[in-house]
């Protein structure tokens, strides 16, 4: 038996997510986040996704890509766990040993070769290995444990815009049809985008580690966290 594999992608993810940062941890925290999936034409999407338009999700099976991972640790710090570690087999943190992922999207629209989805939580260029549609049947478990993920709470984050970043970010919602625009801001910063090392200084002099700034689309997104569950969006670039 092989102890290696190779495996070419089914297709390529076009996300709204440009770069890594940003990114939401989990699949379905930011429900209107669209991205699509062409099929490559080699895999006969015309006959291949027959019968996928009865299932509202399917799971994405894909490769992360970016990881840049030079060699394996058995213990991961994930951001909610504010520092603490725990086995990389009990998270769902891209540095593993095979950097392979699995997510949980929604289908909104099938277009041909293309899968018109939401909520997935992909940088754009992810290659994707396979796709399995979501049988709610089998697979959703109401009893099921949530291990240390569901008893760390996260915590209550308001977000805000300046009026500046509130009159780009109108302009830019009507110009680019997109009227979710808003949401998937609110949503991506809700979730606390910041690495660990970058918390704790809200109130300090340290512009360095307070104001960043992610990518969605074709626009920069910058904010500043005023306090650990306070942050406000004080401009937004646009690169067209």
């Amino acid at each position: 038996m092989s102890d290696s594999f190779t495996f070419s992608p089914i297709g390529i993810i076009k996300s709204c997510y440009p770069d890594k940062f940003g990114v939401p941890r989990q699949s379905g925290l930011v429900k209107k986040a669209y991205s699509e999936l062409k099929i490559k034409s080699e895999f006969q999407p015309e006959i291949s996704l027959q019968g996928l338009e009865g299932y509202s999700h399917l799971w994405i099976q894909f490769v992360f890509h970016l990881n840049t991972s030079a060699r394996f640790h058995a213990k991961v710090h994930p951001p909610r766990m504010e520092g603490e570690s725990i086995g990389v087999f009990a998270t769902r943190s891209p540095h593993r040993p095979n950097p392979i992922g699995l997510s949980l999207v929604e289908i909104v629209e099938i277009k041909g070769d293309t899968l018109i989805l939401a909520g997935a939580d992909l940088v754009d260029g992810t290659p994707v290995l396979d796709i399995k549609p979501y049988l709610p049947h089998i697979e959703s478990v109401p009893n099921a444990k949530g291990g240390w993920a569901q008893e760390v709470s996260p915590g209550k984050i308001s977000v805000e815009f300046n009026p500046h970043s509130m009159e780009i970010l109108q302009k830019w919602s009507e110009k680019s049809g997109r009227p979710e625009l808003k949401e998937v801001i609110i949503e991506v910063l809700k979730q606390d985008p910041r690495p660990v090392l970058y918390k704790g200084f809200e109130s300090k002099e340290s512009p360095y580690r307070n104001k960043h700034a992610f990518r969605l689309y074709d626009g920069d997104i910058h904010f500043e966290f005023l306090s650990k569950d306070q942050v406000i969006v004080f401009d937004i670039f646009l690169q067209n």
